[in-house]
């Protein structure tokens, strides 16, 4: 087995601060335990990180709490499914780069054979209403799973005063004044800097002991040369379908919808939600693909299936490619299209990790790094109670609108956005659903009181609302 392919694996390794061995399971149970993440990762990004951190960390012990958050904290940065990428991340940690792109790909493939498959019924049928039936329960239960997540992180990740103000005010910056999603991440690194300098000056720590350079001898030139070698494959791999799309159908058709979602794959961060605006923007008003409504009917095909919420784009892609397949089939067009969406949007991460994973690694003794990136953890506890308290809203009110504070809207000319807003949603009252409430609570009572796995907290709120369903 050649060098490349094994690279980072738990058996060679080490890191230069701590010594730590990485506990290498077999292949079989390895790739056993991804499978079930890949099947099992409902609920978005949250709710998946929380999946990963009890197979990973609680339950299989394969990675340590610091080594989880060290990596969630580098992929946080990164655009693309920063799920995903955790995903790689360990896979690489555990496997090297086999271990990397099998855990990838299944935490992926799952759900995009789901959603290709809803999509062609969506396509033909334009019907998705026996789809939101048969997984109402279930998003009421990932409503529950996604506080989960924000406890159990929390709890991890808050360990000081400043830590939880990071948090508290990463919250209000995306709940309040809808600031983008990279600034606060990047204001939460310069905070933890700022926090640590303001330590070290204090006299608590000494300046230098914030600082454990990597020693040269681990930095080689031949090194750095694998490295870009590593970028230069995996960049070739992810536009290998570019110059035969180009071939077959020119500047349109299938070749404008790859190129189209490898120029998105470089700024989606923020995950699905942050995307989502622009995407629709593009996809109905520059390229007509969509009708309005439909991207919010992707929206909730995404949310109802296991992996990444960014597979919305590989149901861009299928009804780009089924309206406009260039003299194919609608079918087959539809198929590929949804497929060159899905490789534009995720071969980027193996290139992010698997090119930059060994660097951020070696960049764990350094303390000054290591303030920041817990900085960035503290803000991604308040970034996911801010898609807690999003994701409660829009599953338990059929309406929620947008109060705005400062400006007022008349002060706002029609067709421009204000520099800088101060807002707050506010559902409709009116429009309480009982039974998502009830459901929500009967989940949180699996998890919190019962303590009752994941898996069967979602088979039985599903049972419980296809059966509500089906009766009402």
């Amino acid at each position: 087995m050649p060098l490349w392919w094994r690279a980072g694996s738990g058996e060679q390794h080490v890191t230069t601060v701590e010594q730590e061995t990485i506990p290498q399971p077999s292949f079989g149970e390895f790739l056993s335990a991804f499978l079930r993440i890949g099947l099992m990762s409902f609920g978005g990004p949250a709710a998946q990180i929380a999946l990963m951190h009890r197979v990973c960390v609680d339950e299989k012990r394969w990675v340590s709490e610091d080594r989880f958050l060290h990596a969630l904290n580098f992929c946080m940065l990164l655009p693309g499914p920063e799920a995903q990428q955790l995903a790689t991340y360990i896979g690489w940690l555990t496997h090297g780069v086999r271990g990397g792109m099998v855990a990838g790909l299944l935490f992926v493939l799952p759900g995009l054979a789901v959603i290709l498959g809803l999509s062609t019924l969506y396509a033909y049928y334009h019907d998705v209403g026996w789809v939101t039936g048969l997984f109402f329960g279930l998003k009421a239960a990932i409503l529950a799973i996604v506080v989960e997540a924000v406890v159990r992180i929390g709890r991890r990740a808050l360990k000081t005063r400043f830590h939880r103000l990071v948090a508290l005010s990463a919250f209000l910056a995306l709940f309040v004044f809808a600031l983008p999603f990279p600034l606060v991440v990047l204001m939460a690194g310069f905070a933890g800097l700022a926090e640590a300098r303001m330590v070290a000056r204090d006299g608590s720590r000494h300046a230098a002991d914030l600082v454990d350079p990597v020693p040269a001898a681990s930095r080689p030139v031949g090194r750095s040369l694998a490295t870009l070698a590593t970028l230069a494959f995996w960049l070739i791999v992810w536009q290998a379908p570019l110059f035969p799309l180009w071939l077959l159908s020119g500047e349109s058709g299938l070749g404008e919808i790859f190129a189209f979602f490898s120029r998105m794959a470089l700024v989606t961060f923020g995950g699905a939600y942050a995307v989502l605006a622009y995407v629709a923007q593009v996809a109905v008003d520059q390229y007509h693909w969509l009708k309005p409504g439909e991207m919010l009917d992707g929206l909730a095909l995404a949310e109802t299936t296991p992996g990444p919420l960014v597979l919305v784009l590989s149901y861009v892609g299928f009804l780009a490619g089924f309206r406009d397949a260039g003299g194919l089939p609608p079918f087959l067009g539809g198929v590929l299209g949804g497929l060159l969406a899905a490789w534009a949007t995720f071969v980027p991460s193996f290139v992010w990790i698997f090119a930059g994973a060994p660097y951020v690694e070696r960049l764990r003794g350094n303390r000054m790094i290591t303030a920041a990136l817990s900085a960035i953890t503290a803000a991604v506890v308040g970034v996911i109670l801010n898609l807690a308290v999003w994701f409660a809203l829009h599953v338990l009110f059929a309406e929620v609108g947008r109060w705005s504070i400062w400006p007022a809207t008349a002060e706002v000319p029609a067709g421009a956005a204000p520099a800088f807003s101060v807002s707050l949603p506010l559902p409709d009252l009116a429009t309480l659903d009982p039974a998502a409430l009830v459901l929500a609570l009967l989940s949180a009572v699996m998890i919190f009181l019962l303590k009752q796995g994941m898996g069967r907290t979602l088979m039985a709120a599903a049972a419980l609302g296809l059966v509500y369903r089906l009766v009402m």
